[in-house]
């Protein structure tokens, strides 16, 4: 009995220890609570905090961890040296390198930076405040940061304060984009020289909240302040500011809370409380680089024996002097190409003795700012070489390919001539066959197929010196026989002394319709001696049935006041732009497709979006989106009202667009992340 029994306990044994090797367990559901804060040392909101304080210790109910500290928590008012942040099992420490102010309020603000150890949760706007003075300053001030052109949210942004202690008229006084200011006499000068008095950063929503403020005037700016001195120290960081002085406030408000009974599902009792609403909370700061970016030569060399390239590192307000050291002052050595910014030069030399020099040194002068934001001439001399040995190697290389090819001319002409099937080896070339002359090329730009309302645009590949248009023939495909039409308009590109635009006939090239432009050989000349070949291009237009076009009518646009508006593709790259002309803007031949629209408020109607500059006061140009997409099919002529300002300034954009998307929540469960689709126009 007692053998039975014990061999009934081992099998039962045996079965559980079978049960349990099966699989691990799951050790229960995913942590996805982030950690909760429990106390600190001293406490949140503690006041008359001695100003030799160097630790303030928080707590939390786990392990924790401080992810970016250097960029995700902000301590404000900022301190010369960055105080230390770092976790230590269940606590965070906040270790200050230098002496607290007196009677100020400081905010660190951790933003997300605070997570658990295990499942990384982030607590997310968690900070923590202290006073070294007998109260604490409460108020506070919130917006959004965005791009000035694509209105994107600026991630991680510094969002910095100046307190106005005393605001003068000379303060206030308002400057023109024409006034010749330095840093030292504008209403911004403290943010060229002096650190900010209060700090936030912006979130992934480009969203950014000061606190700890007190009553009074503040000056707002954002900055990318790389090297974290708290001050607008490099013009080439992007900065945006308000032109107008803040003053936070409160407001009170009835918020209504609504408590139901868990029973019945059904309404129990609605509460209502006071609650305060601080003010502005709905600050919009749009950031770009200022046009007063500092000014170098980025690059530069001598591309081969006949130009030389130059590349500035931003535009240059006024063209730059270019000179061949050694010549006289008076002498033009050069023809110039650039770009519309005169932020890239291509120098082509004049004279055959420059050509053949292998070494030159040339003389530029530009506009450059100096310590206090002004604009001062700069001089630079470069030396510029050619590299011979590669030029005559590549003279080398194309004259064995020519005479390769000669050879084989040679046996194909001796075995036609008498049939001998071997052929002779060819070292002997014939006097007849002679090396080719080198030619102009001519290729087309404007693409195929041709807009019907633009120019076809072709470029030479040296500048032109004489051209005759009587070398010139243009005709039209009608069924298969091409007809001789009138030679439209040709014109020289004001900027690119390569580039030619022709047409089109009368106010646009005929729909549907195969042209071809004929350029006989030697009706161009060119630099170092280079004519045309006869020369051949060929484009088309599309049909009358392959068209659609667009007509935006802005509705709430002031009347009058220059615009332009601009198409862009599902990459908010450029497609068109248009001026706005009597509140209405018209595309007219557009490929069926989806667009997305922008406005831009072209305060000097130059047809193209323009920074800002703070040493001035001046904004960067406003941009503003549709905020869905446009759908447009075949032989649609589409007719679409807009209210520019309906919709709130930072909602506007079409969230397809965004480059700078905001994180997902990880711990989201999937059937609660967000499906919303991008909300399409009627049909």
């Amino acid at each position: 009995m007692a053998a039975a029994i014990a061999s009934a306990a081992i099998f039962i044994l045996l079965l559980f220890e079978g049960c349990a090797s099966i699989g691990n367990p799951s050790g229960g559901p995913r942590d996805e609570r982030p950690p909760r804060f429990v106390s600190a040392n001293p406490a949140p909101g503690s006041v008359d905090i001695p100003l030799n304080k160097e630790r303030f210790t928080l707590t939390f109910d786990e392990l924790v961890e401080v992810k970016d500290p250097t960029t995700k928590v902000i301590i404000s008012p900022p301190s010369k040296n960055i105080p230390r942040v770092a976790a230590q099992g269940r606590r965070v420490n906040v270790t200050f390198q230098d002496s607290l102010l007196p009677n100020t309020t400081y905010t660190i603000d951790f933003a997300d930076a605070i997570r658990d150890l295990n499942e990384s949760n982030p607590l997310p706007n968690f900070s923590y405040t202290f006073s070294t003075g007998p109260e604490i300053d409460s108020l506070r001030i919130a917006g959004r940061v965005l791009s000035a052109l694509g209105m994107e949210p600026m991630q991680l942004k510094l969002v910095g304060l100046h307190r106005l202690e005393d605001a003068s008229a000379a303060d206030n006084e308002a400057y023109s984009d024409s006034t010749p200011a330095d840093f030292l006499g504008s209403i911004h000068k403290n943010l060229f020289t002096k650190p900010f008095d209060r700090v936030g950063r912006t979130d992934d929503r480009g969203r950014f909240s000061i606190e700890g403020l007190s009553p009074g005037s503040y000056r707002v700016y954002a900055l990318d302040d790389v090297n974290s001195d708290y001050i607008f120290s490099n013009s080439d960081e992007e900065v945006a500011f308000l032109d107008v002085d803040v003053s936070p406030s409160t407001s009170e408000s009835t918020a209504t809370d609504t408590i139901f009974n868990l029973k019945t599902g059904m309404i129990d009792t609605i509460v209502e409380r006071r609650r305060t609403i601080f003010l502005p909370n709905d600050l919009i700061l749009r950031s770009a680089k200022s046009r007063r970016a500092q000014q170098f030569i980025e690059k530069y060399e001598r591309a081969d024996s006949t130009r030389i390239n130059l590349i500035f590192h931003t535009p240059n307000p006024v063209f730059p002097k270019v000179s061949i050291v050694g010549l006289p002052e008076d002498s033009d050595p050069f023809i110039i190409e650039r770009s519309r910014n005169s932020d890239t030069l291509s120098l082509w030399l004049k004279s055959p003795a420059l050509v053949s020099t292998d070494t030159l040194r040339l003389a530029v002068g530009y506009m450059r700012l100096d310590s206090v934001q002004r604009y001062e001439v700069k001089n630079d001399t470069l030396r510029l070489t050619t590299d011979r040995t590669a030029l005559r190697r590549a003279q080398d290389q194309a004259r064995k390919l020519l005479e390769k090819q000669n050879r084989r001319l040679f046996k194909e002409a001796k075995k036609k001539k008498d049939g001998d099937a071997e052929g002779e080896n060819g070292n002997n070339m014939p006097d007849s066959i002679r090396p080719e002359r080198p030619m102009m090329r001519i290729e087309l730009k404007s693409g195929n197929p041709q807009e019907i309302n633009r120019p076809v645009i072709f470029e030479t590949s040296v500048p032109v010196i004489r051209m005759d248009t009587t070398g010139f023939r243009l005709e039209e495909k009608i069924d298969t026989i091409w007809k001789s039409i009138p030679l439209p308009s040709l014109e020289r590109d004001s900027l690119n002394p390569r580039l030619y635009r022709l047409g089109p006939t009368g106010n646009e090239w005929k729909k549907g319709t195969e042209y071809r432009l004929s350029i006989d050989s030697l009706a161009i000349s060119g630099m170092y001696g280079l004519d045309s070949k006869k020369t051949e291009l060929t484009f088309s237009t599309r049909d009358e049935k392959d068209f659609c076009s667009l007509t935006l009518r802005l509705s709430d646009w002031p009347s009058g006041r220059p615009a332009f508006v601009e198409l862009l593709n599902q990459s908010d790259s450029h497609v068109a732009l248009t001026p706005v002309v009597n509140n209405t803007a018209r595309f007219p031949y557009l490929s069926p497709g989806k667009y997305y629209v922008r406005i831009i408020d072209d305060r000097n109607a130059n047809l193209r979006w323009d920074s800002g500059d703070p040493v001035i006061n001046l904004q960067p140009e406003e941009a503003y989106y549709y905020p869905k997409p446009i759908n447009i099919k075949k032989n649609w002529n589409k007719d679409e009202q807009w209210a520019v300002f309906a919709v709130p300034v930072d909602q506007m954009k079409p969230e397809v667009l965004l480059k700078n998307k905001p994180e997902q929540s990880k711990n989201r469960p999937r059937n609660q992340q967000s499906t919303s689709s991008e909300p399409e126009e009627e049909e």
